[in-house]
């Protein structure tokens, strides 16, 4: 089974913080957005939201950012987890679980495939569609 055959849609019943997050994280143009549903993998969380930052400082604003979708939400945090110079932060929301990488720590630890068997959710569905800015390349 490839890949694609692997991802659903989004189900109506994803939680709207899930959407926010994908959002704000897409929004601050984290790269390889993944979305999986691990309710049934995993008795600490549902869900888990994985995405790459290219820079220490790409990262820290990923991470600032997902703090204000979480505090407007009102959604409460359990904790963070980041090293100045680990290159990996985790956010644990209680139902969702974010991961946010270099690319070097993403390859290393491959979490895609610690969680191979879970559903994944079309992170393209959740996406809201900017208009682009500026004048196309080509014109």
């Amino acid at each position: 089974m490839s890949d694609s055959d692997q991802i659903s849609a989004s189900p109506p019943q994803t939680p709207a913080i899930i959407a926010a997050l994908v959002q704000a994280l897409d929004g601050r143009k984290a790269e390889n957005l993944r979305v999986m549903k691990v309710t049934e993998q995993s008795s600490i969380t549902d869900y888990l939201i994985m995405g790459t930052g290219m820079a220490g400082p790409h990262l820290r604003a990923l991470r600032v950012e997902l703090e204000k979708v979480l505090d407007a939400a009102g959604a409460p945090i359990a904790g963070v987890d980041f090293g100045e110079d680990s290159g990996w932060i985790v956010f644990d929301a209680y139902q969702v679980m974010v991961h946010l990488f270099l690319p070097e720590q993403r390859e290393t630890y491959q979490l895609e495939k610690l969680w191979g068997d879970a559903e994944e959710l079309d992170v393209a569905s959740m996406v809201v569609n900017r208009p682009q800015q500026g004048a196309p390349i080509n014109s």
